[in-house]
C-alpha cells in the first residue's frame, strides 16, 4: 500500500475529528489555560502525522509518530480532569477517550509497519 498524502492516512484524519470535537465541547469554556492546553495538543495529533510524513523519510515519520502518540496520550489524560471538573458530561469523555485509543493504536500500528517492512515514502 502506497500513501501519496497524508490526508489519506486514517489516524490523521480521525485525529482531526477528535480536535473538532475537543474545541466544540470546550467551545464556552471560561479556563483558558486548560481549554488553550487540550485544543492544542488535540492538534498536535494530526499537525505531528502531517509534519513526519511530509519530511520525506522514514525515520522523520517514525520520529512524529511517536511525538503524535505522546500528543494523543496527553489528550486522552486531559480529558479524565476535564470530566473530573465538569467541563464536559461522562459520555463525551467516553466517547473520546475511545476515539483516542483507536487513534493510539493506529499510530502504532504504523510505526510497526515502518518498523518491519522498510516502508517507503512515496
Amino acid at each position: 500500500m502506497k500513501i501519496n498524502h497524508f490526508e489519506e492516512i486514517e489516524a490523521w484524519k480521525k485525529s482531526q475529528i477528535v480536535a473538532i470535537k475537543i474545541y466544540k465541547i470546550l467551545k464556552e469554556n471560561v479556563d483558558f489555560g486548560f481549554k488553550n492546553q487540550v485544543q492544542r495538543a488535540s492538534v498536535s495529533i494530526s499537525n505531528n502525522i502531517a509534519e513526519g510524513f511530509e519530511r520525506g523519510s522514514d525515520a522523520d515519520f517514525r520520529r512524529f509518530l511517536f511525538i503524535s502518540l505522546g500528543s494523543c496520550s496527553e489528550v486522552k489524560s486531559m480529558i479524565y480532569i476535564a470530566y473530573q471538573l465538569n467541563y464536559m458530561t461522562y459520555e463525551d469523555s467516553i466517547k473520546l477517550r475511545e476515539d483516542l485509543i483507536e487513534i493510539s493504536r493506529m499510530i502504532k500500528g504504523f510505526i510497526r509497519i515502518l518498523d518491519k517492512s522498510g516502508y517507503r515514502l512515496n
